[in-house]
């Protein structure tokens, strides 16, 4: 997508888009060692800390949603933008009080939960169907370009001055709500289904097998959310433990990086392609891809490793642009409310990755069987979206028996 084609505010909250996570990820990846190291929390504690402020960042997208049809989109993105500023302002106090830091840390997931729906409802308003690929694979690039690059940014810092650190990232926040202040405001739209139930854009009308299982419900595309983020997120939380040792941190680093490019560069150009294909062959060759990366993975080595990270890759551009684009063409709610509730299933997800991963992972290791971890998380990219589609395909019929028949009538 040209930039001739992007509006001055489409524009600005790419832009926004980048700063905001270059911010963000320049403090959050490190909040681990400071809770940690800094403030002597033990690590039982600190994985609590993390693992509810990520179920708030996610799961509060409803909650973001819900703010949005009350007052607007930009207020929202506003009122977000203010509570992450005062989040991260609030972290410099917290150096010295850890209670003060971890209320800063809640802060700053409920300005995420807040604003991310709203983000993207103002960025797809007023498009049509044929722009929304684009514009969303655009968001999504923007988004992991400040993922990758906030580490590296902040590492010389967050050690030696967090206080400037933190300080410069309030004023950043700061600043791109100021900028957000000057945005036109614009009216939420509804997805792609009408009031009568039909399918607006062409793409979902192509849904294939799995999207006719389950026509008129809701339920798949955010199922298929949930499960792609819970299958992502062993890789997300479990590569560096499985990685670093087997290779080194240069190595696991250069994989990071390499991915993040990958990421960034390859889903606008592929927006489109994926925005025409049919639901199902998209859930096939996403889940295959991660089926395929995952077990890949439980070869070790520094090829294994890079392979399996390219595949996951692939996976992770199809399933969470698809299963976005699919939500929106089958709901008649408004943008921001199915962008929230995509949120939702991806802090359920991820949550469920983190319970589940943390024990199959200690069992693998206990056992000196850490590649068959791998193993195991591949198994579930395969069975659990074949059992989503079974239990659709009843669930469909069920439906479709329930539907009373109307009786002839004797001429």
């Amino acid at each position: 997508m040209g930039s001739r084609t992007l509006t001055g505010p489409q524009l600005f909250l790419l832009g926004g888009s980048f700063l905001i996570t270059l911010g963000s990820f320049a403090v959050l990846p490190y909040m681990s060692v400071l809770l940690h190291d800094r403030f002597g929390l033990g690590l039982g504690v600190v994985g609590v800390v993390l693992a509810v402020a990520s179920l708030v960042q996610f799961s509060g997208g409803v909650v973001g949603a819900a703010l949005a049809a009350r007052i607007g989109l930009r207020a929202t993105m506003l009122v977000a933008l203010a509570v992450r500023t005062a989040g991260f302002a609030a972290f410099v106090p917290g150096l010295t009080r850890p209670v003060v830091a971890v209320a800063a840390l809640f802060l700053v997931s409920c300005g995420a939960a807040l604003y991310l729906p709203a983000n993207k409802a103002y960025l797809v308003a007023g498009c049509g169907a044929e722009r929304r690929p684009g514009l969303l694979a655009a968001s999504g690039s923007a988004f992991n370009a400040g993922i990758a690059l906030g580490p590296p940014a902040a590492a010389p810092f967050v050690l030696t001055s967090p206080a400037g650190l933190f300080t410069g990232v309030a004023v950043l926040f700061a600043l791109v709500g100021a900028g957000h202040v000057l945005l036109p405001s614009v009216a939420d739209e509804g997805g792609g289904v009408d009031e009568g139930g039909g399918v607006k854009d062409a793409a979902g009308a192509a849904a294939g097998a799995v999207a006719h299982a389950a026509a008129g419900s809701r339920l798949p595309p955010f199922a298929f959310t949930v499960l792609a983020v819970y299958v992502f997120m062993f890789f997300q939380h479990y590569l560096a433990l499985y990685a670093v040792p087997r290779t080194s941190t240069a190595f696991y680093g250069a994989v990071l990086m390499g991915y993040a490019i990958l990421l960034v560069v390859s889903q606008p150009l592929l927006a489109r392609r994926l925005a025409a294909l049919p639901y199902a062959t998209a859930l096939r060759l996403g889940f295959g891809a991660m089926a395929a990366g995952t077990a890949v993975l439980a070869l070790g080595g520094r090829a294994g490793i890079a392979v399996g990270a390219v595949l996951l890759c692939l996976g992770e551009i199809v399933l969470f642009l698809k299963n976005d684009l699919e939500a929106l063409a089958r709901s008649a709610a408004p943008s921001a409310t199915v962008f929230g509730r995509q949120r939702l299933a991806a802090g359920l997800g991820a949550f469920a990755a983190a319970v589940v991963g943390g024990q199959l992972y200690g069992v693998a290791e206990r056992a000196a069987a850490v590649p068959a971890f791998w193993l195991v998380v591949s198994a579930q990219a395969v069975v659990l979206p074949a059992l989503l589609v079974v239990w659709a395909g009843g669930a469909a019929r069920r439906r479709a028996g329930d539907v009373p028949v109307p009786a002839h009538r004797p001429r």
